[in-house]
């Protein structure tokens, strides 16, 4: 967040939901993806956050998830497809499967821990590790 000057609070309140639960289940989902990106160890590229919404839609079933999936995709260079979709959608898939319900975890409490440990107990597969050499991530 440092490296791109953003912090959480310049987020806007959550709005047009029902009641004051679902609003508060939205707010702890914006903030928990943050935690995932580090968790999972995504880059905030429109790869790693794509391929972190199909893990959220495993999670949580939404279908806001897919839709960002779907209009992420769109938006990928040749190169950038390819990437996804042989190497970050079938781990993504994997991945979201595969580890605990992560909406129901209080992060808070296990920031004293190391990550492989926390990763361990959570069932977390960390990002697929692609060489740059082979294919460049950010190519237009």
């Amino acid at each position: 967040m440092g490296s791109r000057n953003f912090s959480p609070d310049d987020r806007p309140p959550v709005r047009f939901m029902d009641t004051e639960e679902l609003a508060y289940v939205t707010m702890r989902a914006r903030e928990v993806h943050d935690f995932w990106h580090t968790l999972f160890g995504l880059p905030t590229n429109l790869i790693g956050e794509s391929a972190l919404k199909v893990i959220e839609f495993k999670q949580m079933f939404l279908p806001m998830c897919f839709l960002s999936v779907l209009g992420g995709s769109a938006r990928f260079n040749s190169k950038q497809r390819s990437l996804f979709f042989e190497h970050y959608f079938p781990w993504a898939i994997q991945a979201g499967m595969s580890c605990t319900d992560l909406m129901c975890i209080y992060y808070e409490r296990h920031f004293h821990e190391e990550l492989e440990v926390v990763r361990q107990r959570w069932g977390i597969i960390p990002a697929p590790c692609i060489k740059p050499k082979t294919i460049r991530v950010d190519d237009d």
